[in-house]
């Protein structure tokens, strides 16, 4: 199912909302098309990027994005953090069987050989090295 980003009225990126939604906010007029593909979808162009008419506050942007597999994998463009292949899974750094939580530094996306290879085991341990450090992306980063 393809994705529509959806601009705040001062450009700054809010979130990706379905099709269905994004001709629901057209027909709302709540938002105008920035950016959209040639076929059409009704009486609309298939949206790619929206802009809210109206600028919304973002206090809860103040924070940083939460946590979650599709957002890890999409900080790290989906390449393996040990062996730049395709990633699929996530790789506890610190394995949560010995005491590693889920968080943005803790975590790295990997593919499933070096996933399996490294299993419950220390970076050390498994004789392996990570080739970027984990960080704290921001919500640009996330949906650029």
């Amino acid at each position: 199912m393809s994705t529509v980003l959806v601009l705040n009225a001062g450009y700054e990126p809010l979130h990706k909302v379905s099709i269905k939604h994004a001709i629901g906010m057209l027909v709302r007029e709540v938002a105008v098309i920035e950016e959209a593909a040639e076929e059409m979808f009704g009486n609309f162009p298939k949206p790619l990027v929206l802009r809210l008419v109206k600028y919304i506050s973002m206090k809860w942007r103040n924070h940083n994005p939460k946590w979650s597999k599709d957002r890890l994998l999409k900080r790290d463009r989906a390449i393996c953090g040990y062996c730049d292949k395709t990633a699929t899974t996530i790789d506890h750094i610190i394995p949560r069987s010995l005491g590693g939580e889920t968080t943005w530094i803790n975590t790295t996306a990997s593919c499933l050989r070096c996933n399996g290879k490294k299993g419950s085991k220390t970076i050390k341990e498994s004789n392996m090295k990570l080739k970027r450090e984990p960080f704290i992306p921001t919500w640009e980063e996330i949906y650029s």
